[in-house]
């Protein structure tokens, strides 16, 4: 590994503000680690013309020269989730649809990453649409994990997880519905974060006010970097109605964690199904609040959590039809549609608006549980992921402990509490299977009170600096 992409994104930010090194000299790294490591892995698609990202940082020093620094990303080269546009760059969401699609405009929070100085190389890769939490698509093919090329990545946000674990990212963009920016980091140890909902500013879009279940957010090597990203992509945008203001998110000193309070949610009292040795490994992970002076107590809510699980898929699938139905509608294009796709769709098509009142109430019955947990608790930890990184050949998990899955995404169901309520939450690594030292990665949700994104962070940033995972690259 070259000095360069061993550095944090922190670091690198003030080593090329200072000039130590160039963007030039930057970039030209970066292209040359994906050169040889991007073929095996498959993180980073649609590449960009390298004499225009060379141009670009070249741009990028004379600013320096001429006094000017864009901000924090200044000349670094990063690539955008194939699910959010990026002026002049092929954007195909995963699908053979739009293979060709070239968009002139920049969703919200890649307008404020350009502005804040990125060098844009390309795009990192997803599944069709977003569906599901294996990265693989008709158009690039599969993403491979870096700790193991014969694995899955995870999803949606797998590409830019698998490029920050093998280091042909300094930082990278994601977004979260069902665990998007939490499962790849499991998977590929590295940080996650999924903001409040309204924390980043989502569209340009057709709908303002429905999609409140994903949102935009960071994913980085490091719990600073993710903070820095987050402060950049984060912030009130007239554009989008649900936008929060701005807020500090600076991390500063350690408080003291002595006395403050943890509900471990585990498997929900045995709801879930998990694979043998990820709870073992989660739970392994606790003492690490304990050794900061935190109680950590097992706690069960009081809620149906089958309800919330109807609740969730009614919503999704409902959502789904409100924005592919007249894809749906034309049978040449649905004919590209992969399965999971048409399931949603069709499982959307027979929402009644009678089911979409019933899943908002479960929805704010489920808000309000979570506060009263955060009466008793300042933070709630989770798995991030039911199983361990899995065949990358396989679709999906069709069992989990024995148990069958009924939908292609009940494996992951782990991750929708904290996206039904909104909530912030900070995905950890959690060690490695086996002995907790090798093997395979998964990780830890961290999850925070309402709109306590920037708390979150920092008992993430403790539990980071007590830990040596994020120190184990993969490549």
């Amino acid at each position: 590994m070259t000095e360069i992409s061993a550095l944090s994104a922190t670091e690198l930010s003030a080593k090329i503000r200072s000039g130590t090194v160039s963007s030039v000299e930057v970039v030209t790294a970066y292209l040359q680690r994906i050169d040889a490591l991007n073929g095996a892995i498959n993180a980073i698609v649609s590449r960009v013309d390298t004499d225009l990202v060379l141009a670009e940082a070249q741009a990028c020093d004379a600013d320096l020269v001429a006094g000017r620094w864009r901000g924090f990303l200044h000349g670094m080269p990063l690539a955008v989730k194939d699910l959010s546009e990026v002026a002049g760059i092929r954007c195909t969401y995963g699908s053979p649809l739009f293979a060709d699609f070239i968009p002139d405009f920049d969703d919200i929070h890649v307008e404020r990453m350009r502005a804040a100085g990125a060098i844009f190389i390309g795009k990192t890769n997803t599944p069709e649409w977003g569906f599901g939490s294996h990265s693989y698509n008709p158009v690039f093919g599969t993403t491979r994990n870096p700790y193991d090329l014969t694995k899955s990545a995870g999803g949606s946000s797998g590409g830019a997880a698998a490029g920050l674990a093998a280091r042909l990212l300094p930082l990278a963009d994601g977004s979260d519905m069902m665990g998007s920016l939490r499962n790849p980091a499991a998977f590929n140890n590295v940080v996650g974060f999924r903001p409040s909902f309204g924390r980043v500013p989502s569209g340009p879009g057709p709908d303002l006010y429905q999609h409140q279940l994903s949102t935009a957010g960071p994913m980085g090597r490091s719990v600073r970097d993710v903070a820095a990203l987050l402060a950049i992509q984060s912030g009130y945008d007239a554009r989008d109605p649900w936008s929060l203001p701005l807020e500090p998110m600076e991390l500063g000193e350690q408080p003291s964690w002595r006395g403050r309070r943890i509900g471990w949610l585990g498997d929900y009292g045995g709801y879930l199904p998990f694979e043998a040795g990820v709870l073992d490994l989660d739970r392994s992970a606790l003492k690490v609040f304990e050794d900061l002076g935190m109680a950590v107590d097992e706690v069960l809510p009081d809620f149906d959590m089958d309800r919330l699980w109807w609740a969730w898929t009614t919503l999704r699938s409902w959502l789904t039809v409100g924005s592919m139905q007249a894809i749906y509608e034309d049978p040449a294009r649905r004919a590209l549609l992969k399965p999971e796709i048409l399931w949603e769709i069709r499982h959307g098509l027979r929402v009644t608006a009678a089911d979409i009142h019933e899943a908002s109430k479960i929805r704010s019955a489920w808000y309000k549980t979570c506060l009263s947990l955060f009466e008793t608790y300042d933070f709630l930890i989770l798995p991030s992921a039911q199983v361990f990184p899995f065949d990358a050949d396989m679709p999906w998990p069709r069992e989990v402990d024995g148990r069958k899955m009924d939908t292609y995404h009940r494996w992951m169901e782990v991750v929708i509490g904290p996206s039904m309520a909104g909530l912030p939450v900070a995905a950890m690594p959690a060690g490695f299977a086996g002995n907790g030292t090798s093997g395979l990665p998964n990780g830890i949700q961290i999850v925070g009170p309402p709109r306590g994104d920037r708390e979150t962070l920092r008992l993430a940033l403790a539990y980071e600096e007590a830990t040596d995972w994020l120190k184990r690259s993969a490549r």
